[in-house]
């Protein structure tokens, strides 16, 4: 059955776990390994790790911290960050990762999702979408790539729709200007891709607290919640501390028992 999923995310800089404000301000919050052991023992539904350093430096995933992850992950785990290549999604996928992330590779070269999802298969295959408001009078949602440096010039919902229609068996909406600040997603942007894309899509940035969680299943249903400062600090001074609901709350917060009664169609 599905069911909405609710998703830490980790960023991984200089070999280490990261947590950012905006894309920018990158404050070390511990050992990547060391998080996903504790994920383990917490049940959490799926974990997306992102080398933030691969793209921009324009290097491969690097295999064996990868291999790592894979071994000691014991729920799916998606990862991104340098892949640009059928074969470098194929390696990964070999090496234990249910899902693969592409966002600058695919964007510049979206043949990449259809070659990767003929592969691996189309649920292999997930698109991240970077995502800000730009404009000073009609302002709308434009795509970035390479940590939110360079701009496509192309609208979030074009971009979607184009992935989709390549073979993205699901799409992240990251938005770069809530990513941080705990302040709750940005759901006029989520209504945007929601509205032209019918695969599964997830939600990352802003999250910080379960009430927008809650908020973000009430109104678009079956659909993954991602977070990264929700699930490594606590407090108002944001102390380091990987965290995550146990079974009953997180039951209460997704309201899988709201959720199935909704009809179908809902992305999941």
């Amino acid at each position: 059955m599905l069911r909405p999923r609710l998703i830490p995310s980790l960023l991984i800089h200089k070999g280490g776990l990261y947590k950012s404000v905006k894309f920018r301000d990158l404050k070390y919050v511990g050992d990547p390994l060391n998080a996903v052991r504790i994920f383990n023992e917490k049940g959490v539904d799926e974990l997306i790790v992102l080398d933030i350093d691969a793209s921009v430096a324009g290097r491969e995933p690097n295999y064996d911290l990868i291999a790592g992850f894979a071994a000691e992950c014991r729920m799916p785990l998606c990862y991104g960050g340098g892949v640009s290549t059928p074969d470098q999604v194929e390696r990964l996928v070999g090496l234990g990762i249910e899902k693969v992330a592409v966002s600058s590779g695919a964007i510049w070269n979206p043949n990449l999702v259809r070659e990767s999802a003929r592969r691996v298969g189309s649920q292999s295959v997930v698109v991240v979408l970077d995502v800000r408001k730009v404009g000073l009078l009609s302002k709308r949602y434009e795509v970035f790539t390479h940590n939110g440096l360079k701009s496509t010039g192309q609208t979030v919902s074009a971009v979607a729709v184009q992935m989709q229609e390549m073979g993205a068996g699901e799409i992240v909406v990251n938005s770069i200007d809530r990513d941080g600040t705990m302040s709750g997603y940005d759901l006029d942007l989520l209504s945007e891709v929601k509205d032209v894309v019918n695969v599964p899509f997830t939600a990352l940035g802003g999250a910080g607290s379960l009430d927008h969680v809650k908020d973000l299943i009430r109104r678009f249903g079956l659909m993954g919640a991602a977070a990264g400062s929700l699930f490594v600090f606590k407090g108002r001074y944001r102390a380091v501390l990987i965290q995550y609901p146990n079974a009953g709350v997180k039951e209460r917060v997704l309201d899988l028992q709201g959720l199935s009664n909704l009809n179908g169609g809902q992305n999941g």
